[in-house]
């Protein structure tokens, strides 16, 4: 299939080239339009109660959450001074009222509303409620309205806070990250694999790849803005992966090629077939399986997770089309040439790291040797080592999105904070209870009774109701525990548990209800992510490899670097160690999606490695039936190569590090932790050691699915290769197995 593939290529390689390049174009002219069209919000959980909640609150009583707040002070003047009052007063004059559905002020409560003023007397912040019932019609009229609310009188002092700003600021901070990503990582990129290629030309491919990637994902996204809601957050998975896997991906193919090129008699053609029906079958696997990890995220209902799922997807299979379309076409145009431009960087690098090394030779090979000698002793240190650090996420506490999650300067958050520290009953959230009479007729002294049930409940500052319409009532319950911390996700459970009114319906809703039912609704899909994940890896890798123990230990060796990543985020995010280096406040919580983003996207790229690695014993196993040999050559044929790729996407990955976000932040720091582990520790430790423990028994598979593999599994081998000799199907059989 993939040398078939490699020959359609090399014939057409002059069109595959042009159709990239009208894709590039269509990508970055139409394509990076996709920022326009996507969301900031997407963590709540559709069709939960408070979802439900909020639905019938806009539909009955109207949105009483605030679209945008106006943070006022003037000239050291107190609020009480009638100069504040019209300069405020002639700052929201001008606001269309197509626009805007209404504004509340101080002066508008007619002074009684004493949260409104700060406790110095100096402050006080106008409600705006903007018109729009989805919260791209709000956006859209925050954007309208941002420059008349800039344009404010002399000596009045304004910044802009609130849910819509919030989402502007997040925005703006994401395109911002972006930037800054591909400037600290694709110079350090380029110095690297001009390192590892030892020449201009070799080393430019990935890139070229990597840009190709990119811009092609900005395409699938935007068009499918045009179907769904995405979350903006999406951008920067695409970004990170596409990069990032296609510069592996490319690293993979143009190694495999060059190693090829240098075989005696070899041509262009002959050596692009043997590297497409080899690392390209490779490149292919593991493709596939890192997108279906990412395709769990699809199972959430989060417009987040989702977002992120089907960005990841598009990112990993446009890197993947275009290492083994483009990639191939480019290495055809360019044949002998991919050596052109060498320079000598080969003495900056010692001859042991940039080479393969001949089979038996080496300083990876003589690695495996020495773990494989004393398999026992490194499985007995490294496991408990990996658990320990995994330990920390036992007391994980899960939270939700804040205006924390946003830069200490940033003008949304600064207004956040001050309505919390400055103002009396800023830190106030409220629970909001709807309820809906039978009839359309609200029974007053059953809605009293219900109120004052509310009101006797512990923690719960007051109850009273806020809004009528028809047959509903809007019950906001105040209440003294901190906003979405676990007191007050409890407070939500025991408000449900009130009886209503009498042949009421009774719907709980408020940012509290919000968090309960995400971390609920996430708990009950993770499950089944996890199960589709291990059922799916499991089958792929089994038609890779025709062996059932492969892809069970596999398995145990991603769990392993997972437990350290997931640790290391409680210790440095939770508990705040590295703020200071970081750049970040902790919040005291992990947010809630994160560890399942991160589980996804380290779990695709273990398997990338473990593809990669296995593919090659495999080969070497078919080749000699000798088991220590084939890890060994194995290791000492990929260690290099998945060191660079890991070392590549850990700078890629890694520049998001230093995203204003701090839970894009999170994932940058944890992945950087997953691919190390994953690279050094597990793929170049504990894999030689476990699978010299196992001996045959690493092939191992029931006769039936022995033979089902020979006549379906997919070898990594080329289709016009003479047949060497090897195990046979009964060695791998449960039957024939030897020490």
């Amino acid at each position: 299939m993939f040398e078939r593939l490699g020959h359609v290529v090399y014939r057409g390689r002059l069109a595959v080239l042009a159709v990239a390049a009208a894709v590039v174009a269509l990508g970055a002219v139409w394509g990076t339009g996709v920022f326009a069209s996507m969301t900031s919000s997407g963590f709540e959980a559709p069709g939960s109660e408070s979802a439900q909640a909020r639905a019938r609150i806009d539909a009955t009583v109207g949105r009483t959450d605030p679209d945008v707040v106006v943070l006022y002070r003037y000239q050291g003047h107190p609020v009480t001074d009638p100069a504040f009052e019209s300069a405020v007063r002639a700052h929201l004059a001008d606001l269309p009222r197509s626009l805007v559905r209404g504004t509340t002020t101080y002066w508008s409560t007619g002074g009684q509303a004493e949260g409104l003023v700060s406790r110095d007397g100096l402050s006080t912040y106008a409600v705006v409620a903007l018109v729009g019932t989805t919260d791209d019609e709000i956006m859209d009229a925050y954007d309208a309205i941002e420059p008349r609310l800039r344009d404010t009188p002399a000596g009045l002092d304004v910044r802009l806070g609130g849910p819509a700003a919030l989402s502007s600021d997040i925005t703006n901070q994401v395109s911002e990250d972006i930037a800054r990503a591909e400037q600290l990582s694709l110079p350090v990129v380029m110095v690297l694999l001009v390192l590892i290629f030892g020449g201009l030309v070799a080393a430019s491919l990935p890139l070229l790849i990597g840009g190709l990637a990119i811009l092609s994902s900005f395409l699938v996204l935007r068009l499918l803005t045009l179907v769904t809601d995405v979350s903006v957050f999406s951008v920067n998975i695409v970004t990170m992966l596409g990069l990032g896997l296609a510069i592996d991906y490319a690293l993979f193919i143009v190694s495999r090629y060059r190693e090829e090129r240098r075989a005696p008699g070899a041509t262009t053609e002959i050596a692009l077939l043997t590297t497409m029906a080899t690392a390209g079958r490779t490149v292919a696997f593991s493709g596939v399986t890192v997108a279906i990890s990412l395709a769990s995220l699809l199972l959430f209902p989060q417009v987040f997770l989702r977002s992120m799922g089907f960005g990841g997807m598009a990112a990993v299979l446009v890197a993947m089309i275009g290492a083994l379309t483009v990639l191939p076409a480019m290495l055809a145009v360019l044949g002998h040439r991919i050596d052109a431009l060498r320079l000598p960087v080969h003495r900056l690098v010692p001859r042991r790291l940039r080479a393969s090394g001949a089979e038996g030779h080496g300083a990876w090979y003589r690695l495996a040797h020495s773990v494989m000698r004393r398999p026992v002793v490194y499985i007995a240190v490294i496991v408990p080592v990996l658990l320990l650090a995994g330990l920390p996420f036992l007391r994980v506490e899960f939270g939700g999105v804040d205006h924390r999650a946003l830069p200490g300067g940033t003008e949304s958050r600064v207004v956040a904070q001050a309505l919390t520290d400055d103002f009396t009953g800023g830190d106030v959230t409220a629970i909001d209870s709807v309820v809906t009479f039978e009839g359309a007729t609200i029974d007053n002294a059953a809605l009293d009774s219900y109120v004052s049930r509310l009101g006797q409940l512990g923690g719960v500052t007051s109850a009273a109701v806020t809004g009528e319409s028809g047959g509903t009532a809007l019950v906001t319950v105040s209440y003294t525990q901190d906003g979405i911390s676990g007191p007050a996700r409890e407070l939500v459970g025991e408000v449900r548990a009130v009886p209503g009114p009498d042949g009421a319906q009774v719907l709980v809703g408020g940012r509290a209800a919000d968090l309960r039912d995400l971390l609920s609704s996430l708990g009950s899909t993770l499950p089944w992510m996890g199960l589709f994940v291990l059922a799916v890896t499991f089958v792929l890798l089994f038609l890779a490899f025709g062996s059932v123990v492969l892809p069970l230990k596999a398995v145990a060796m991603n769990v392993l670097s997972l437990s350290a990543s997931f640790g290391a985020l409680v210790w440095i995010f939770q508990d705040g160690h590295l703020s200071g280096l970081l750049g970040f406040e902790s919040t005291g919580f992990v947010e809630a999606t994160q560890p399942i983003l991160m589980l996804a996207i380290a779990f695709g790229l273990s398997m990338d490695y473990e593809v990669f690695l296995l593919s090659r014993v495999r080969e070497e196993w078919d080749r000699t039936g000798d088991n220590t040999v084939a890890v060994a050559t194995g290791l000492q044929r990929t260690g290099r190569i998945i060191t660079s790729a890991a070392l590549l996407l850990v700078v890629v990955i890694g520049a998001f590090s230093t995203s204003g976000i701090v839970f894009i932040k999170m994932i940058g720091v944890g992945m950087i932790i997953a691919i190390l582990v994953d690279a050094t520790i597990v793929r170049a430790l504990l894999v030689p050691a476990t699978m010299r423990l196992l001996g045959r028994w690493n092939w191992w598979a029931p006769a039936p699915m022995v033979r089902f593999w020979d006549r379906h599994g997919i070898r990594e081998a080329s289709e016009s290769a003479v047949a060497l000799p090897g195990p046979r199907a009964s060695d791998r059989a449960g039957h024939r197995v030897a020490r």
